[in-house]
């Protein structure tokens, strides 16, 4: 009968460490291309971010009006928008529309707090939306912030238009995403274990970026 040291021979520790190494490769092809659908995932929809003063119950309550009048405002903005380009530039034109409009609702709430809309880049962990998962990472986002900005806020997609109301002829996620990256959105739980990695490696950018940006 063989022992755990006679087991151990030159030959069977580089076979297994041959094994490990192959299989740390194939995970890094892996993830080299699904890092890439990632980074094409992102360059191609447009974020919607509303902050909330703070988290009272009050400012809370509050967003989810201004909210509401957003995605009102922001209705068929991007129907004719053939990529996230034009959505960019169509949010860009009606950027003071869709502020005045938010500053209104706060008023007519009672609230004396500063509204501001603009257009940034901004980090997003995973989110998940009813039938769409998108990964963390950088994206270009139509951002609300009310007074101090320091509550919980509420995201959603505008372009494809996923929170907003669109005509029949608008884009859907399967015309501005390829036929992989759409799955990979749709289909997050085939994805699982990238998508995690995905937001640790994603995470940490994110830091050295706060510290260095």
């Amino acid at each position: 009968m063989h022992n755990k040291t006679e087991l151990r021979t030159p030959m069977t520790i580089k076979l297994l460490r041959a094994v490990a190494a192959a299989l740390v490769l194939s995970l890094a092809i892996s993830l080299c291309g699904f890092t890439g659908e990632c980074n094409e995932i992102r360059e191609r929809v447009l974020r919607l971010h509303v902050l909330a003063n703070s988290n009272t119950k009050e400012d809370q309550q509050l967003k989810l009006k201004v909210r509401d009048t957003v995605t009102e405002t922001a209705a068929g903005l991007f129907d004719t928008a053939a990529d996230e380009g034009e959505a960019l530039e169509q949010a860009k034109a009606k950027l003071p529309i869709i502020e005045a409009a938010a500053q209104q609702r706060v008023y007519q709430e009672g609230y004396d707090y500063t509204v501001k809309a603009e257009l940034c880049e901004m980090y997003f962990t995973t989110r998940h939306y009813d039938t769409v998962t998108l990964p963390a990472g950088i994206y270009d986002a139509l951002r609300i912030t009310i007074g101090n900005g320091k509550g919980k806020n509420w995201w959603c997609v505008v372009f494809p238009p996923l929170c907003v109301s669109a005509a029949t002829q608008a884009k859907e996620i399967s015309d501005v995403l390829e036929p992989e990256q759409e799955e990979i959105v749709t289909k997050p739980e085939k994805y699982e274990v990238r998508f995690k990695i995905v937001e640790i490696f994603e995470d940490i950018c994110n830091c050295f970026r706060g510290w260095f940006g």
